[in-house]
């Protein structure tokens, strides 16, 4: 008798332990793997990583697939539904792109047919931006809650009339119906649910790898390969006051990202009705038409420019700087020409400015298969 209790209790316990082996390794087959993000030489190496949504390898390619579904518009059929990358697109410099289909008047346009308020930016480098986000800077880490990061800006996306006009119930109903999600939100968060939380963490972890960090120029700094001299001499046009006097919102060699991700009201204009520049965040007199300085990577691709989209070429805009500066008393001080309306270049120096700044076009990042859409690439 003693024997067969014996022998029930190891039965037993024997049981418990591979239940508790196999709880275990179903456990550590739901952890995501942690993703290593290669900082690329000179680049700044304070992140913009929320503490709750760290990159892991398996969050990042899930938001590769939402960012390229047309799903998150909230319908099954895909007459006139958009995803992320219909108006940030690869080949721009996931910018919206002279060529982009949904470009109306420099901006982009939604699902319901109207466009957005302001010109795209592009999604490159935002890892590295801890001075706000969109053309205002409105999005940023001291805002109120659902305002803060780039997980809001998907958030917001999906419901704004002016881009996917949808709602998130629909979205994640819609999503559920693509075969390959609840394993691969399974992997990147735990659970096979799909939530707007999840959605929103997974995209925002994709958003943070684009990193463009491989243009000729960066060869250049790393001493990999010379610059012509029509692009040395852009360079030096592009990085002194005397030149073009670009390095001072742009950056330059003070930064790789070419933008202080800062904020200047640049002689657009000389007149302000606009209720969505910097001084609508601030408050402050001196940001009134002020918007971002956007980044000049991948710039000669990633057209048309400014907030309002109001320059179709690189050739407008380096006329502008050259000749079209309008005086106000909201000027920002780095605008060192604006009394003269421009700066004044040569037409040979234009050519040389614009020969330096297409040194900054990252081909193998525009290329990359890595990163395009994976439902064309399956």
């Amino acid at each position: 008798m003693y024997l067969n209790i014996i022998k029930n209790s190891i039965i037993i316990i024997t049981l418990l332990v591979a239940l508790t082996a196999c709880k275990k390794t179903e456990i550590e087959e739901t952890q995501p793997t942690p993703y290593s993000l290669e900082l690329p030489a000179f680049f700044p190496t304070i992140l913009n990583i929320p503490n709750d949504n760290p990159l892991t390898v398996e969050g990042v390619e899930l938001g590769r697939y939402l960012f390229y579904d047309t799903l998150l518009c909230g319908t099954i059929n895909n007459g006139g539904a958009i995803s992320c990358a219909s108006c940030h697109t690869q080949n721009a410099g996931f910018d919206l792109g002279s060529n982009n289909p949904r470009l109306s008047d420099g901006r982009p346009v939604g699902v319901a047919g109207t466009a957005t308020p302001h010109n795209a930016l592009p999604l490159v480098n935002l890892v590295f931006n801890n001075e706000g986000y969109t053309w205002n800077g409105a999005i940023h880490k001291n805002a109120p809650a659902g305002q803060q990061n780039i997980e809001d800006i998907v958030a917001h996306t999906v419901t704004d009339p002016n881009e996917m006009n949808g709602n998130w119930e629909t979205t994640i109903a819609a999503l559920r119906t693509r075969a390959e999600y609840p394993a691969m939100f399974r992997k990147a968060f735990g659970t096979e649910e799909i939530t707007k939380e999840r959605v929103c963490k997974a995209i925002a972890q994709f958003v943070r790898t684009l990193i463009s960090a491989n243009s000729k120029f960066d060869h250049y700094l790393r001493g990999e390969t010379p610059l012509s001299a029509t692009e040395l001499r852009g360079y030096i046009l592009f990085s002194t006051e005397e030149g073009a006097d670009c390095f001072h919102c742009h950056g330059g060699g003070g930064t790789p990202l070419f933008t202080t991700n800062l904020f200047y009201n640049n002689g657009l204009d000389n007149s302000f009705t606009q209720t969505d520049d910097r001084y609508a965040v601030t408050g402050m007199t001196q940001d009134i038409g002020a918007y971002r300085a956007p980044t000049l990577r991948n710039i000669s691709v990633s057209a048309p420019y400014m907030h309002d989209g109001r320059f179709n070429t690189l050739d407008e805009v380096l006329d502008f700087y050259n000749s079209g500066l309008q005086n106000s008393a909201y000027v920002h001080p780095y605008m060192h020409k604006i009394n003269e309306g421009g700066a004044h270049l040569t037409p040979a120096q234009i050519a040389d400015l614009k020969a330096f700044l297409s040194t900054l076009t990252d081909e193998e990042f525009i290329e990359n298969k890595k990163i395009s859409n994976p439902f064309q690439n399956n």
